[in-house]
């Protein structure tokens, strides 16, 4: 838009140069968005990825399933169960929160915590099997 549009012949031909750009840029769009990966390609440039201290990227996408699951549960959970009653500030500051915290939540961090509950129960049942052998049995001909 350098040039100041001042009698009709210049807005016919504003609308004609228009028509033209539009009909390239729906060209450019179509060869964009024909197939299905360049699709998925267009839609994950919605998703910012960070570039981080070592100089990888971490982005959206770049979480194990675990990760990417809590993302979603975790502020879900917290706003039914905890915030129930909170208003709408509160529960918007821990679905923020929430989501910051569900990068530390992955795949290992899940299986290292069910590992040390199962083993405290492993620890459990085996003092009760313990404590059952001690003694003398009570069938035995020792009196």
């Amino acid at each position: 838009m350098a040039l100041p549009i001042r009698n009709i012949s210049d807005l016919q031909g504003e609308i004609a140069r228009l028509k033209e750009s539009e009909q390239k840029q729906s060209v450019a769009i179509g060869v964009r968005f024909k197939t299905f990966s360049s699709t998925i390609s267009t839609l994950r440039t919605l998703f910012p990825q960070n570039i981080t201290a070592d100089g990888k990227t971490s982005g959206f996408f770049d979480q194990d399933l675990v990760g990417l699951i809590s993302r979603f549960v975790l502020p879900f959970t917290l706003n039914k169960t905890i915030f129930r009653n909170s208003g709408f500030i509160v529960k918007t500051l821990v679905g923020l929160v929430s989501q910051k915290a569900s990068h530390f939540i992955s795949e290992d961090s899940v299986l290292s915590v069910w590992d040390k509950v199962k083993h405290l129960f492993n620890k459990k049942s085996k003092k009760e099997n313990i404590s059952d052998e001690k003694g003398i049995p009570p069938l035995s001909e020792s009196y």
